[in-house]
C-alpha cells in the first residue's frame, strides 16, 4: 500500500430549492407514474434549479460549505477543479467564474469534462498536482444543472436526473489518512450510448436542433446499464488491488447515484452488503459529476464516515468514463 499524499479536510454541498417529484413528473404528461419510476430507478424526487440560480451559485455555495468545515480562507487554494458535464458556458470554463464568486484570487481554475466519473478525476487531478509540488491545498468540485439540458419529453430520461455541487478541500495527508489508491479508465468509441448528439461546435444549435431536441441528452439505456456494471465492478476490483485491500477492509462504498439497480448490482459484485452501501439516489436523482461528492458529504454529517475509516468511491459516466478511489479518513 503506497503512503497517502493527498487527503479529504473538507466537504460541502448545495442544491437548488425547487423540489421535483415523480408525482410532479407524471403532471407534466409524461407518460409515467411515481410506481414505475420508483421500480426502474429507485429515485422518488431530484431538484430543479431555478430562476436566479447557476452552476456556478451552486458550486459556490457547496465550496463555501467545504471551506468552512476545512477551515481554509478561498485565497488560500492553489488550484480549483470542476468536474461538469452541464457547465454555465462553454467559454469561459465554470470554474473561474467560481474562482471570482468566491474570491480565490491566487488559484488556477479549470473544468473537466468526464461526466459522471468528474469529481474521481478531479481528485486524481489533484493529487497528481500535489505530487509535482504546485499545490498545497485544491479545491475539487463535482456540480451539475443537468435539467437544463434535459429533453423533458423523453420518458426515459427526464425522470433520471438532478441538480446540485459537491466539494471537497484537499491538502497533503497526514497521520495515514488520505487517498490509497486512485483508478480512471475510458472507451470513446461507446460515445454515442450516452450523448448530447448536438449543440456543440460541430452540430451548433439551431431551430431545427431545438425543435428535435437533439441538444439534450439521448441514452441507450440497457446498453449503459451493462457497461455501467461491468466497469464499475472493475474499477472496484482495481482500486481494491491497487490499496491491497478486501471488500470486508472497506467501511462504506460510496457509488455513483445513478440508479439503485446499477449501485446493488456494483455492491453484489464487490462483495458488499448494501447496510454498507451509502445511497440517497431517492432524494436526488442522478446528479452525474456531483452525486459521490454530495453523498459524501451527507454521509460524514450523519456520521456514516469516522476518522479511521477506509471508504471507497466507484463512478460511470458519458465517455464512457469510469473510475475509483480509496481513501482512508
Amino acid at each position: 500500500m503506497k503512503r497517502p499524499l493527498a487527503m479529504i479536510v473538507g466537504t460541502g454541498h448545495a442544491v437548488p430549492k425547487k423540489i421535483l417529484t415523480n408525482s410532479d413528473i407524471a403532471a407534466m404528461g409524461i407518460e409515467t407514474t411515481d410506481e414505475w419510476i420508483v421500480e426502474r430507478t429507485g429515485i422518488r424526487q431530484r431538484y430543479v434549479a431555478g430562476e436566479g440560480e447557476s452552476l456556478t451559485s451552486l458550486s459556490a455555495e457547496a465550496a463555501r460549505a467545504a471551506m468552512k468545515v476545512a477551515g481554509v480562507t478561498a485565497p488560500e487554494l492553489d488550484i480549483i477543479v470542476l468536474g461538469t458535464a452541464s457547465p454555465d458556458r462553454l467559454l469561459p470554463s465554470t470554474a473561474v467564474e467560481v474562482q471570482a464568486a468566491i474570491g480565490a484570487t491566487r488559484a488556477a481554475a479549470f473544468d473537466i469534462s468526464a461526466a459522471c466519473s468528474g469529481w474521481v478525476y478531479g481528485m486524481q487531478i489533484a493529487e497528481g498536482l500535489m505530487a509535482l509540488g504546485g499545490a498545497e491545498t485544491v479545491l475539487v468540485l463535482g456540480a451539475e444543472t443537468l435539467t437544463r439540458i434535459t429533453n423533458w419529453k423523453d420518458r426515459n430520461t427526464c425522470v433520471l436526473f438532478g441538480d446540485g455541487a459537491g466539494a471537497t478541500v484537499v491538502k497533503r495527508s497526514t497521520k495515514g489518512r488520505g487517498i490509497l489508491s486512485a483508478y480512471t479508465r475510458s472507451d470513446g468509441t461507446l460515445a454515442d450510448l450516452l450523448h448530447r448528439p448536438a449543440g456543440g461546435a460541430l452540430r451548433p444549435v439551431t431551430p431545427e436542433v431545438l425543435a428535435d431536441g437533439s441538444n439534450c441528452i439521448a441514452m441507450a439505456g440497457r446498453e449503459v446499464f451493462k457497461n455501467a456494471v461491468r466497469s464499475m465492478a472493475d474499477a472496484c476490483d482495481r482500486a481494491l488491488d491497487g490499496a491491497k485491500l478486501a471488500a470486508s477492509d472497506i467501511d462504506l462504498l460510496i457509488p455513483h447515484q445513478a440508479n439503485i439497480r446499477i449501485i446493488e448490482a456494483t455492491a453484489k459484485h464487490a462483495g458488499m452488503p448494501m447496510e454498507k452501501v451509502y445511497v440517497n439516489v431517492d432524494r436526488y436523482g442522478n446528479t452525474s459529476a456531483a452525486s459521490i461528492p454530495i453523498a459524501l458529504d451527507e454521509a460524514l454529517r450523519a456520521g456514516r464516515i469516522k476518522e479511521g475509516m477506509t471508504v471507497m468511491f466507484v463512478a460511470f459516466g458519458a465517455g464512457f468514463t469510469w473510475g475509483s478511489l480509496v481513501v482512508r479518513f
